[in-house]
């Protein structure tokens, strides 16, 4: 199966296009590899000669399309839609700039003995097989544990599913997710606050006052941007009187939502979920990460390139900045990220000579 290691190894990486949202499409892979090809060669779409159309891929639904010109992968990014077939409905491809710290796919490794009072394993796995096809499961094995692959719409699907099961037992205390990693995406973990990915934690964690309310799991870039870059969030919480518990996990966060008056409507906390669930879930499917890695550089060139980012930071108002230790996250559109990184390391040459 073709990975993004073709694309690194060809050194087309600027002339690449990621292609997401064709796991809805109902044809086979190489049906779907034709027209694929067929859409982006056409005018029409902005689009131009093709080197190669790469798919499948190790992340489900995603291709990789390798133009002849750098200049069309431009021009097809720039077009803001792209659909393959208006007459199955709305489904909207998305288009970005290849780069391999794109949101692509989570790994995560579940402990699922949990449930072994409740249900038999094998059925359970089937079961959210079935109810999630978009993620990949490895062999149960026989400690209870099974490995899951997928985008992270997809694994919030199945934590989700499973926090839901596991209401019951919640009291007591026991683990279902023991592990988990993004898999492509080689910047450095965060280190906002470190603790296990575990029912317990994630229980104690949360007030008193606030574990009868609505809880939502977000990816932390998408949710740092919402929060940071965007008016939405405080304002949705005011309107509807509700407080926000937040815990950074790592690469994920969970937001507990409760109502702040005990006049509040009570399905207020249920309203602002669905919102922030909704806007964040459009938030993945436009944001891309770009890093700066500080570990193993100079100071003078550490200096060179936070000065470089401050600097444009005020030109790039709807791109979030992280500074970390070891590393400065960029977080914004495809074009945007792009563009940055490229100004930054602009600077950052005229500056050293």
């Amino acid at each position: 199966m073709a990975s993004v290691l073709n694309v690194k190894e060809s050194k087309a990486s600027e002339r690449t296009v990621v292609v997401a949202g064709l796991s809805a499409f109902p044809w086979n892979d190489q049906l779907l590899s034709t027209i694929v090809k067929i859409h982006f060669q056409d005018i029409k779409n902005e689009g131009g000669s093709i080197e190669d159309v790469i798919y499948p891929t190790r992340t489900k639904g995603v291709a990789y399309v390798i133009f002849k010109e750098k200049k069309v992968a431009e021009n097809v990014i720039r077009k803001k839609k792209h659909s393959l077939a208006e007459k199955l409905g709305p489904m909207e491809l998305t288009v970005s700039h290849f780069c391999e710290k794109v949101f692509s796919s989570v790994k995560a490794i579940l402990d699922l003995s949990v449930f072994r009072n409740q249900v038999v394993l094998e059925t359970l796995v089937m079961d959210l097989q079935r109810k999630i096809p978009a993620l990949c499961f490895s062999p149960l094995d026989r400690n209870g544990r099974v490995s899951v692959q997928g985008s992270f719409v997809a694994i919030k699907r199945l934590k989700e599913s499973l926090l839901l099961k596991a209401n019951s037992p919640l009291e007591n205390n026991r683990h279902f997710i023991s592990e988990g990693e993004k898999w492509n995406r080689q910047s450095p973990r965060r280190s906002l606050l470190e603790c296990r990915t575990s029912l317990e934690s994630l229980r104690s964690s949360v007030p008193e006052t606030l574990r009868s309310g609505e809880m939502l799991v977000l990816d932390t870039d998408v949710f740092l941007y919402l929060k940071k870059k965007s008016k939405l969030y405080e304002s949705t919480l005011k309107k509807f009187h509700v407080l926000c518990q937040e815990r950074v996990d790592g690469e994920i966060t969970t937001i507990c939502i409760k109502n702040a008056q005990d006049s509040s409507r009570p399905n207020n906390e249920k309203i602002v979920k669905e919102f922030i669930e909704k806007y964040c879930h459009s938030l993945h499917f436009k944001l891309r990460k770009e890093s700066f890695v500080l570990e193993g550089k100079g100071d003078r060139e550490k200096i060179n390139i936070k000065w470089a980012c401050e600097l444009l930071s005020p030109r790039y108002l709807q791109v979030l900045i992280n500074f970390c230790k070891t590393h400065i996250d960029i977080i914004g559109s495809s074009s945007d990220t792009y563009a940055f990184k490229k100004e930054v390391e602009k600077l950052i040459r005229q500056n050293v000579r």
